[in-house]
């Protein structure tokens, strides 16, 4: 079996952009949130994987329905593939609703936690 080496450098040059591209993001927040009509901000999951509102089990949640929240607060994580994904807020605001439970399977782009 032979590899083509053009399609081997193609996807090389790829991922050095996209790793160019992404580069000095600490977390996935900032791709995953939107605004709705109302003024609520949609934080959405950034990928596959399972939620956790706590850092670990018995723990005090990250957050809570009317808690005031800073820029950079985690909200929660996502965790894939082992590894632990803090979701932050982007916005300064208060949670107005978790959409989650602990433990539970997300999607990709499914809204975790709403804020106004």
């Amino acid at each position: 079996m032979e590899i083509d080496k053009k399609i081997i450098k193609k996807l090389i040059d790829a991922l050095e952009d996209l790793k160019k591209s992404t580069k000095g993001q600490e977390n996935f927040s900032e791709l995953a949130t939107e605004q709705e009509d109302d003024g609520l901000i949609n934080i959405k999951s950034p990928l596959v994987g399972t939620a956790y509102l706590a850092p670990e089990p018995g723990a005090k949640p990250f957050v809570s329905k009317g808690q005031k929240i800073k820029k950079g607060d985690t909200v929660l994580i996502v965790e894939a593939m082992k590894t632990m994904n803090h979701v932050q807020s982007i916005e300064n605001g208060e949670v107005k609703q978790i959409c989650v439970n602990d433990g539970e399977a997300v999607e990709f782009d499914q809204i975790l936690v709403k804020i106004k």
